[in-house]
């Protein structure tokens, strides 16, 4: 593996690489849930070049889906969870039940596919942003609800146009 940091709008983002040039995580600073820097092997600016520009898009505004390789490392029901994520529309969200009910669960998981969602190493791509309490409001994020907020605010502000 091995690892870059892009500056963007909500701080550095650390890219982490597969040995096959796949993405495997994006770490917001001070994320909650990621692994320790020395897993991630040698820094190199210069790898993941379609992320890094696929991101640049992202936030200046002129890019709503992505279409990176992903290598997501996880549990079955995680990996699961993190695959609907994708089918989240840009600058829209939904309800951890909700979510639980697309996946064929009862709207009783949303606990399991709130903890699921919160360990989602690919953030921003697999947007576990757009996920949302019952009521609407911000519930846990693994970079900070100030940055989900902000990423919520970026694509609802670009959806109205």
């Amino acid at each position: 593996m091995t690892y870059a940091v892009m500056d963007s709008p909500v701080g550095p983002l650390t890219l982490v690489g597969s040995d096959d040039g796949e993405l495997m995580g994006i770490y917001l600073e001070q994320h909650r849930h990621q692994p320790p820097v020395e897993t991630f092997g040698e820094r190199d600016d210069t790898i993941l070049p379609d992320v890094v520009e696929q991101l640049r898009e992202y936030f200046e505004g002129t890019r709503t889906t992505f279409d990176v390789r992903l290598k997501l490392v996880g549990t079955p029901f995680q990996r699961e969870v993190w695959e609907a994520l994708q089918d989240i529309p840009y600058g829209e969200t939904t309800t951890y039940g909700e979510l639980a009910v697309h996946l064929g669960k009862t709207p009783q998981s949303s606990r399991a596919v709130g903890l699921a969602n919160g360990k989602n190493p690919v953030s921003i791509i697999v947007p576990c942003h757009r996920v949302v309490g019952s009521t609407g409001s911000l519930t846990g994020y693994g970079g900070g609800l100030d940055r989900k907020q902000q990423l919520l605010d970026h694509e609802r502000a670009d959806a109205l146009f």
